[in-house]
């Protein structure tokens, strides 16, 4: 019977990525169960909380994984939703995300978090969820993004926001109304014209 517990507790762990207890939980799988597997070595600790099957295949976007499992409010912005677009040359050791203005920030050993505070249409709107290592990751789309660049160029720097708008503006050739929608939404519409007057 324990042999067949365990088995489909590793499926159901295979299945979702990246658990936490909570996760399994509601699946009906003890923590007792998980703490077993871990003992057998069937299952390894990935993080404060968080736990995947032996061998689980790690991805470039693996701390963007442990974010989301650890704070799933928070969406990737700025720097990283950058490097997650393919949109910079910039290789950001924090990943920075955005909350909401009065929320909490999660406490993560790993990875080091850079909190950015949004509010209104500005936090809500242009948000995917990307499915990474089974588990679903919210980050800002790459027009949503490079408006987010220019209204934080104080903490990004400009030249990050400009190479941004050039790379965004060359790839998504049909992108301009969605720039355009989102740079109205951050009130950064004037201070990107110039720069898209530049490059057109």
């Amino acid at each position: 019977m324990t042999l067949s517990v365990d088995r489909e507790a590793l499926r159901v762990i295979r299945r979702l990525g990246v658990v936490r207890t909570a996760d399994l939980a509601a699946h009906g799988i003890a923590r007792a169960r998980l703490y077993s597997l871990v003992r057998n070595g069937a299952v390894e600790r990935h993080g404060r909380g968080t736990y995947a099957a032996a061998g689980h295949a790690l991805t470039a976007n693996h701390a963007l994984v442990q974010v989301a499992k650890r704070s799933p409010r928070a969406v990737i912005c700025l720097l990283t939703a950058l490097r997650f677009h393919n949109l910079t040359t910039q290789h950001p050791a924090d990943v920075w995300v955005a909350l909401p203005e009065k929320a909490r920030a999660p406490r993560l050993d790993y990875p080091r978090l850079r909190i950015a505070r949004f509010s209104g249409l500005a936090l809500t709107e242009g948000i995917e969820t990307h499915r990474i290592e089974g588990v679903p990751v919210r980050v800002y789309s790459a027009a949503k993004t490079v408006a987010d660049c220019f209204k934080y160029r104080n903490k990004v720097g400009i030249d990050v926001a400009v190479e941004a708008l050039r790379d965004f503006t060359r790839r998504h050739r049909g992108g301009a109304n969605d720039l355009a929608r989102f740079a109205r939404i951050c009130r950064v519409s004037r201070v990107m014209q110039p720069y898209l007057d530049a490059i057109s």
